[in-house]
């Protein structure tokens, strides 16, 4: 019986130091929980204190285009109007041709970033597979041209623009911003990273390097070709500068100018310029919901992955 109770005893005392090691391991993945949960609160609550920041400005914007006028620069600022004013945003529409403007911005930003994505996939795809002499240093001279800011180019564009007679066009307003080092640079990254195999496959099968790059290599950059075509639409159609100098009717205006003309000789019309605003935004928001499945992998997959 003594024996039994010494082997049991011996038994449960071997036992505890498992039992200690157990609780030591539950203990530290319990303290590793508890402060993944904290970083992951804080974390958030991070983000979500920048979101607010960020969407901040649009919400005031659209509670400007809600207010009476003399509502708008009231002190201390009131973020909910006494009124809603909805008819601020038929006044807008109705004040100027704004309708008008937004055809004539579709116009550019559509007929722009179709030409765009055009010359910066052929270009890319000759800096990416063609070999010739001089190749990597005349893309380095081109990626070069994104140092110089445009306002350095806006007299010598405009008196090219002059010459040929396309002061009041769309031409004038479209073909000087179709040709982006940054768009190249973009695709090249891209296409780089498309195994050469498939192209190989497709000489086999007789395809010209057009070919090639209309039906291999384009369709496996969605990603890509989606990522540069929103930052160029958003380009064309916030541009303002280009527009100011080579349109001076309201035949051609874009709404970036035509925002600029709510500002008149007796005053501002706060609130109609912010609904005019409100509604500039929409089609770029459309846009950014149709494409934002590819714009994270595009951004990722092109110019910081390393390739």
């Amino acid at each position: 019986m003594k024996s039994e109770a010494l082997g049991t005893t011996r038994g449960v005392t071997a036992a505890d130091p498992r039992q200690n090691a157990q609780g030591d391991r539950k203990a530290k993945a319990s303290g590793t929980t508890r402060r993944t949960d904290v970083g992951s609160i804080v974390s958030h609550t991070l983000l979500v204190i920048l979101a607010l920041l960020v969407l901040f400005p649009f919400f005031w914007m659209l509670d400007t285009a809600l207010k009476p006028n003399n509502q708008v620069f009231e002190f201390p600022p009131s973020f909910i109007p006494s009124s809603i004013q909805w008819g601020n945003f038929v006044d807008a529409w109705t004040y100027l041709p704004f309708g008008h403007f937004i055809f004539n911005t579709l116009v550019v930003a559509v007929g722009g970033t179709l030409l765009v994505v055009l010359t910066s996939s052929l270009a890319a795809y000759a800096f990416a597979r063609l070999q010739f002499p001089g190749r990597d240093v005349v893309f380095v001279l081109y990626l070069g041209t994104l140092m110089v800011p445009q306002a350095v180019l806006v007299v010598p564009q405009f008196f090219l623009i002059k010459d040929l007679g396309w002061i009041n066009t769309y031409q004038a307003l479209i073909l000087p911003m179709a040709f982006t080092a940054f768009g190249t640079f973009l695709l090249r990254q891209f296409f780089k990273g498309i195994p050469i195999e498939l192209e190989e496959a497709a000489k086999l099968d007789g395809c010209s390097r057009l070919r090639i790059l209309f039906q291999v290599i384009l369709p496996l950059s969605t990603a890509a070709l989606s990522v540069l075509g929103l930052f160029t639409f958003i380009g064309f159609w916030n541009n303002f500068l280009w527009p100011l100098i080579v349109v001076n009717t309201t035949d051609y205006a874009t709404i970036p100018l035509g925002l600029q003309m709510f500002q008149g000789q007796h005053g501002t019309l706060w609130n109609q310029m912010m609904a005019g605003a409100t509604i500039a935004i929409i089609p770029g928001l459309i846009l950014l919901i149709c494409v934002q499945k590819y714009l994270v992998q595009g951004i990722s997959l092109t110019g910081l992955g390393g390739r």
